[in-house]
């Protein structure tokens, strides 16, 4: 099992930043960070790379639910999204599979959880 789903995107980067976002937004999540990796690695290891970034992305709903069933279970959240710049121009959108990333946790309420997050994030990813 892939821990993350993912999809190819020909629009520039600041682009794709907007219409994840949009996406995520229509299901029912909201940015709670954003980290610019390209930024951060520059000005902490004064490194270059493409475009990078990770949106943390939060249900309400579903994290309540989530931490009503697995009280410390804030250790993996929220979702991450990454959006990534490629050599050749394209941005590659990948977004983690709560499913595989709750697999070490023996939880049947938050495997419910999980599985409900799991088609809403997909249905971002495959909406793009």
């Amino acid at each position: 099992m892939s821990y993350y789903f993912s999809k190819t995107l020909n629009i520039n980067f600041e682009n794709a930043i907007n219409k994840v976002t949009e996406s995520l937004k229509n299901e029912g999540f909201g940015i709670l960070t954003e980290i610019d990796m390209k930024a951060t690695l520059k000005k902490k290891l004064d490194v270059d790379m493409l475009n990078y970034t990770i949106l943390g992305a939060c249900n309400p709903p579903f994290a309540y639910k989530a931490v009503l069933a697995e009280n410390m279970i804030g250790t993996m959240l929220p979702c991450n999204v990454v959006v990534q710049e490629q050599k050749d121009g394209s941005i590659i959108v990948a977004a983690v599979d709560p499913v595989a990333s709750m697999m070490a946790i023996k939880n049947e309420a938050l495997g419910e959880v999980a599985n409900e997050v799991r088609m809403k994030l997909k249905k971002v990813i495959d909406s793009l």
